[in-house]
């Protein structure tokens, strides 16, 4: 339903409303040249709301095989079951014949009398303000695409190099340029930055694969900075757990993520 992430991640729609296209290019890639999660996510919820014309409540995605720069990601909606107000709808995502991601998602709206939201939104430094994120590449790849600043907390003291709140939690403000109409697609890309989070949690050069990536979305806000408020529960077995508060710049909680991630070592 969002032109823009359309645009953003290189969505086409096909003469089949219930396929569409996704030719994966570095910018929508990690620095590996592999097709970044959070975007193989974004892609199949905007190909849902464009086929259903209802917005996602929530999505899940289940990574099965990577897909490589150069290729192209066909997306095959299902629509099991349309109710009034609410659909229920999954998407098959491959490259050729090779399965890549599984989607299943809830779409819909219902009016309800009682709004309420109860977490706070942690007290940081502006983004101004902030030191940056460098990149991970210098290629053409999506952290290229994004402005990253660590979110400081507020009575920090300067110089100090901090970005923890506590054990395994950290945050970033992140923007997207060309992409800050908040609409699920876009937050389903700053949702998988969990992996990120396993890394400073275990103060290690660590690398994570995405297992999965769920998105819960309260509403989608305009918003030129978001803030990645992200929390690690655990590492274990050699998998890591974890999940990410979503912020506008004007303090509103519009989703939550989670992630579970395979963890290794960054090769040197």
């Amino acid at each position: 339903m969002s032109d823009q992430a359309h645009g953003w991640l290189g969505l086409e729609p096909t003469h089949n409303p219930y396929r569409w296209a996704l030719p994966i290019t570095p910018g929508i890639c990690t620095g590996h040249r592999f097709l970044f999660g959070g975007c193989g996510l974004g892609a199949a919820i905007a190909a849902m709301e464009g086929t259903t014309g209802r917005p996602v409540v929530w999505a899940t995605a289940q990574y099965l095989s990577y897909a490589k720069a150069g290729g192209v990601l066909d997306l095959d909606v299902v629509v099991a079951v349309e109710g009034r107000k609410t659909t229920q709808a999954r998407v098959t995502g491959h490259v050729g014949g090779t399965e890549i991601i599984t989607v299943n998602a809830a779409l819909g709206g219902r009016d309800y009398r009682t709004e309420a939201r109860f977490p706070d939104m942690p007290a940081v430094l502006a983004p101004d303000a902030s030191p940056v994120r460098e990149p991970f590449s210098d290629d053409e790849s999506l952290s290229n695409r994004l402005d990253q600043r660590w979110a400081v907390p507020t009575g920090t003291e300067p110089g100090s190099g901090s970005t923890r709140f506590g054990p395994g939690r950290t945050a970033v403000w992140t923007r997207m340029p060309d992409l800050d109409d908040g609409s699920a697609a876009g937050l389903a890309v700053l949702g998988d930055f969990v992996p990120m989070g396993i890394s400073v949690a275990l103060d290690e050069s660590t690398m994570s694969n995405s297992l999965d990536n769920t998105l819960r979305v309260f509403e989608t806000v305009p918003s030129e900075w978001f803030l990645l408020d992200i929390n690690i529960e655990g590492v274990a077995r050699g998998f890591g757990h974890g999940f990410v508060h979503i912020w506008s710049e004007t303090g509103v909680l519009v989703a939550i993520g989670s992630q579970s991630a395979m963890v290794r070592p960054r090769p040197e």
